[in-house]
């Protein structure tokens, strides 16, 4: 795409992952000041909404507004050019959504133009699926491979990135280059549970195989204080909001 926007210094992007408005509000303030940005999703907004969004976008945070459209090629197109009307820095869509909807996705987002256009991410395997789950659903394992090979597709559609577990980082950068996004979820601390992601690493080790974005969820918001949780990442990884 062109005229691609820019990420935050910080990589961390923390998952408010409740569909209780004023928790998000209270979550994104506590930790703004460690995290470079907040990713809203498919709970948060059936819950509350356009509006719901705005008002985390309000607040000063980039926002990645993670809903994985998956549909006809207009009809994601015209929910590419919705969300980002509401100022989502990022959104994303199924890769396997295939090439049509890819080159809808895109052209939306270009249409918006200027520096209001969002990163437009495609989503691969998801991180809680393993070689198992792929094949039950009739996709053809192992996962890294099907992740690379859908990380092609996007990039040869013109999106900017892709949405992808730890372990496919090196991969995804050997095929697709340095300046291809990488969103990667799964991402735990060593101090952290695992809880129901099968796929995961430290944000250290994710960062340093070259991550662009780090999206952290329970770490930081099951904490005790997520605040302080978000800094203690941070300061692993070296920045600062």
């Amino acid at each position: 795409m062109t005229n691609t926007p820019s990420l935050p210094t910080n990589p961390v992007f923390v998952a408010l992952d409740t569909p209780d408005l004023d928790r998000a509000v209270a979550l994104a303030h506590a930790v703004r000041g460690h995290v470079g940005g907040v990713k809203t999703g498919l709970e948060f907004f059936s819950a509350n909404g356009a509006d719901g969004v705005r008002a985390i976008v309000d607040l000063g945070l980039p926002v990645f507004l993670d809903l994985k459209f998956h549909d006809i090629p207009n009809t994601v197109a015209g929910a590419i050019r919705a969300v980002a009307g509401l100022g989502a820095a990022v959104v994303n869509v199924h890769a396997s959504g295939g090439p049509a909807m890819l080159d809808a996705a895109r052209d939306a987002a270009e249409s918006v133009g200027g520096t209001s256009r969002p990163l437009v991410i495609a989503v691969t395997v998801l991180t809680s699926m393993d070689d198992g789950d792929l094949s039950a659903v009739g996709q053809t394992p192992p996962a890294e491979e099907q992740v690379v090979r859908l990380a092609q597709l996007t990039q040869n559609h013109g999106l900017d990135g892709v949405v992808c577990s730890p372990a496919e980082i090196e991969p995804i950068r050997a095929a697709c280059g340095p300046e291809f996004k990488l969103i990667v979820p799964g991402i735990r601390p060593d101090w952290a549970a695992s809880g129901d992601q099968k796929r995961i690493t430290t944000p250290r080790q994710a960062r340093d195989r070259g991550a662009d974005m780090l999206v952290i969820g329970r770490p930081i918001t099951g904490a005790d204080d997520p605040a302080a949780a978000a800094a203690r990442i941070a300061e692993e990884l070296g920045v600062s909001a």
